[in-house]
This record gives structure tokens, sequence and C-alpha cells, in this order.
């Protein structure tokens, strides 16, 4: 009987009834939900609770964000290699047409200001292209594009917006030959533009020229512009021939040694204005002349 009356040991004892616990966390969840709702109670408690979970969510979506973009990152890198053939492709494709466009800027810059000297010094003319030069190496002549069809005739002066190039010496239909200032056979009159001081140039094959027939002790210095002084009716007066560069004076020598070098372009650029003929100077006046008797005579009678 003794055994029968022995209290169950505490672990066969039993607590609430599930339901009743079920209930208890029911309402209890409810109230919370009502009071976060209402007064944000459980706001300091969420952003504690965050602090440790944020890493661990960050850690276990590591793998599967590393495996998107590492597929965008060889997606894009594929994309931009391909971007890349292509716009190297077009840089290629376009690289003609750029020195082109370049060559283009720069005859049309050469142009304007061809026009630009040409209404400075009120010349007409046209412009033309150099085709080649001469197979001469001790010559300096170049061969222009336009001939006797364009209306072009032997001794037009050929300038470019620097000064002057030379002179057509010989034309063709369809070209023209051109004789340069600095070839041996080629002269031009100039004048000192500082002091007025007139002479000659003379080409010396070498790509200058040298100013002849000036006297040792005249003023002529490095630096000197010359210029035309239209003596010849060929050139207008006024377009720059050279700049002076060299002045040699010797007391042995009647005339200094006065070497100048061209200001135009004359053994580099492709364009060029071939000047109108000029109009033809008026005729020598007559010149008397005496005869025994004392009478004037023309010698043209």
């Amino acid at each position: 009987m003794a055994v029968l009356d022995h209290a169950p040991p505490p672990f066969f004892k039993r607590g609430p009834a599930p339901l009743a616990l079920l209930s208890f966390y029911v309402a209890f969840s409810v109230a919370l939900f009502v009071l976060d709702l209402r007064f944000h109670t459980l706001e300091a408690m969420r952003q504690a609770i965050s602090v440790f979970t944020d890493p661990l969510q960050r850690l276990a979506q590591a793998p599967v964000r590393m495996l998107f973009e590492g597929s965008d990152y060889f997606q894009t890198l594929e994309t931009l290699q391909e971007e890349n053939r292509a716009l190297h492709a077009a840089r290629l494709e376009a690289a003609p047409a750029q020195s082109r466009l370049e060559q283009l800027e720069s005859e049309n810059e050469r142009l304007r200001q061809l026009l630009t000297l040409q209404n400075r010094e009120k010349a007409a003319g046209q412009a033309s292209r150099i085709l080649y030069t001469a197979r001469d190496p001790f010559s300096r002549r170049v061969y222009l594009d336009k001939g006797e069809q364009q209306g072009l005739i032997t001794g037009q002066p050929v300038i470019d917006e620097a000064g002057v190039i030379g002179q057509i010496t010989r034309v063709f239909p369809f070209s023209a030959e051109v004789t340069l200032v600095t070839d041996k056979n080629q002269a031009v009159p100039v004048q000192v533009l500082r002091t007025g001081q007139r002479s000659v140039t003379f080409g010396l094959g070498d790509g200058r020229v040298e100013l002849k027939y000036i006297p040792a002790n005249a003023d002529v210095q490095v630096g000197d512009v010359l210029i035309t002084s239209g003596l010849d009716g060929v050139y207008l007066p006024g377009f720059p021939v050279a700049k002076v560069a060299h002045v040699e004076r010797d007391n042995a020598y009647a005339f200094a040694r006065i070497v100048a070098t061209p200001t135009a372009a004359v053994e580099s650029h492709a364009l060029v204005m071939v000047l109108n003929p000029r109009q033809p100077l008026p005729p020598r006046p007559l010149e008397p002349e005496v005869d025994k008797a004392g009478q004037n005579k023309s010698r043209n009678r």
C-alpha cells in the first residue's frame, strides 16, 4: 500500500495544457503587434537585432551575389572587347578620310590667304596646283595643272600667300612650267623695303637667292625684306620676294655679297596663285641725238 501512495517523480509532472499555451502566445503576439503598430515600441529592439542579423544575411547572400556579379563582369568584358574591336576598325576606316580632311583644311586655309593677298595687292589671277617638279636636278622648276586651255601665257607671275614663287616660262595645252626664283636662270627686280634701294635677285640653285650689284657701302642689313620693284613689267610692285640672311662686305670688291632666303614656300606647298599679266608699260621716250650742225635728231628717224 505504501508503494501505491508514492508520488510520481517531477519528470512526469504535466504543465499547462497545450491549448492554453497556444492561446497565451497568440494573445501575447497580438498585443505586441498592436503595441508596435501604435507606439513603435519594438523599433529599438528590431534595430538591435538587425545589427547581428545583417552581417549574417550578407554572408549568406555573398555566393549568389558573386555568381551574378561574375557573370555580369565577364559579359561586360566581352561587350567592351567587341566595342573596342569595332571602334578600332572604324578608326582604321576613318583614318584616310581624317588625313584627307586635315589636308583639305590646310589647303582651304592657304586658299583664303592667297585670296586675301590677291585682294590686298589688287591683283587678279587663278589658283593652280603643282603637279610635279622638273627632272633636272640642277634646275628649280615645277609644273602646274593648268595651261593654255585655261588662259595661261608665258611670263605670268606665280605667288603664294607669303610672296613670289616664280614665273611661267613655258606653256603647254594642259600644263605650264614655272621657273622658281631660286633657279640660277631666274632674275627678279627688287628693292629693299626699309630703304628703297633697288637691285636684282638671282637664284643660287640651292633654295636661296643672291642680291647682286649692291655697293659694299649700301645700307642693307640682315633681316631686311626684299619686295618686287615692278620695273620689269612682269611683277606688280610690293610683293615680298626674300629676306636678307647674310651680308658679306670686302673692301677688295666694289659690291657686297648678299644672300637671302625666299619668303614664299618655294619648295613646299602645292597650291599657288597665277596672276594675270600686267598691263604693258608705256614705250620708252625717244632719246634725241645731236648732229654735227647742232640740231636734234631722233635715233629712229
